[in-house]
């Protein structure tokens, strides 16, 4: 079978980690039989926008085709305002930017359905493609669009709609995210749940990238955005109520975003220089060396539609904190697979901390009993049978 890939949020020289998730999907299809080209649409930078800033800069060195691991990708250009302005044509600018390119691939690369990533942007051009070239359209929900693009504004909200009412399937990461169709948007008969998974060789063979100080000292880790609904700041206030009752302890940040000064300022505040270290943005690799390394994983998001990074830590044994009520709550279960702590409630993240660095026994237990589950339920390989399950249904039905 042949399929476009329609996504964003695909590695580019702009990011080599940044949707990592889709190319790792991908890759995994292609393995399972699929023939698959992507095209990832990214920002136009006429002169003067790509010397506003190193980021535009970014964009317009990305180069027009590249191959990833065996993966032909496009990377067209559309029309994309600063600060996602007039977001709700997002999905029109972005059609008018591909098509020609979707064209000059369909010429060689008969495709028989469409997948797109997200519903705005991706899924609106999708949408239009689908019905250019009357083929399937899935469209994969990863949390953006429920979560804040349909919060933002009227306009928003019905282009978003008008993605799932005309799509041919939805496919939703979490029961989180099936539920909020159902509930924000009134969607029920072309939900499926598939969720995300990880790929175990990548994640298993890489070696711990940082030593213990003289085997003694205990490190929380989380990776992430640095944007506020991620709870780093909680793990902040956590920290500085705990450190006093651990001789040695430290918490590393792996991840970059708009609330990194303000992070720094805090930990400032909080007198927690000596324990705390922000890695910055990480190759995938090295964030698997480090997730190998820490003894607890927290990252308290109280807006996470799926949740990969809890995946992949609970893939190298190690106990996890995160919400309750998101998306994570399909595969975390309080006290077995992980802690589940109050969103926004530093008391709850507390305990959580202190039980787990207090209980060596049993946070191992939790952390082996989440490996286990990840390996055999939370793979790209299990995600790619029923994916490709999906394909073909839709394929036949026509």
């Amino acid at each position: 079978m042949k399929v476009l890939i329609i996504s964003h949020m695909y590695p580019s020289t702009f990011n080599e980690v940044g949707g990592i998730f889709v190319h790792q999907q991908v890759q995994e299809l292609q393995r399972q039989g699929c023939e698959i080209k992507v095209v990832s649409p990214i920002p136009w930078t006429p002169f003067p926008i790509k010397h506003f800033s190193k980021k535009w800069k970014k964009y317009s060195e990305v180069p027009f085709r590249m191959t990833w691991d065996g993966i032909d990708a496009w990377y067209p250009r559309y029309f994309s305002f600063p600060k996602s302005w007039f977001f709700s044509s997002s999905g029109q600018r972005m059609y008018r930017g591909i098509k020609n390119v979707v064209e000059k691939i369909y010429q060689e690369f008969r495709f028989d359905l469409i997948h797109a990533h997200v519903a705005l942007p991706d899924g609106y051009a999708g949408v239009l493609l689908a019905k250019k070239y009357h083929k399937p359209l899935i469209v994969t929900i990863h949390g953006q669009d429920l979560q804040h693009t349909i919060c933002r504004n009227a306009a928003c909200r019905q282009a978003v709609s008008y993605v799932f009412n005309s799509a041919s399937e939805i496919i939703c990461v979490s029961r989180k995210l099936q539920q909020l169709s159902i509930k924000r948007l009134g969607i029920r008969d072309k939900l499926i749940v598939v969720p995300n998974g990880i790929k175990p060789q990548d994640i298993l063979s890489h070696p711990v990238e940082f030593t213990k100080q003289q085997g003694k000292c205990l490190t929380l880790l989380s990776v992430s955005n640095l944007v506020q609904t991620k709870g780093i700041d909680l793990n902040l206030y956590a920290l500085q109520k705990i450190c006093r009752n651990y001789s040695a302890l430290r918490y590393m940040v792996i991840g970059g975003g708009p609330e990194e000064a303000s992070l720094h300022k805090l930990v400032k505040e909080l007198g927690l220089e000596k324990q705390v270290e922000f890695l910055g943005r990480q190759i995938h690799h090295r964030v698997m060396g480090y997730m190998a390394g820490c003894d607890v994983f927290t990252l308290p998001s109280w807006n996470e539609g799926f949740g990969i990074v809890y995946l992949e830590a609970m893939a190298n044994g190690k106990p996890v904190i995160g919400c309750q009520g998101e998306g994570i709550e399909d595969f975390v279960e309080h006290g077995k697979t992980g802690m589940l702590v109050k969103p926004r409630d530093v008391d709850s993240l507390v305990d959580a901390l202190d039980f787990l660095l207090n209980h060596h026994e049993e946070a191992k237990d939790m952390g082996e009993l989440a490996r286990k589950l990840v390996l055999e339920n939370y793979t790209w390989g299990k995600n790619a049978e029923k994916t490709i399950k999906v394909y073909e249904e839709l394929f036949n039905a026509r």
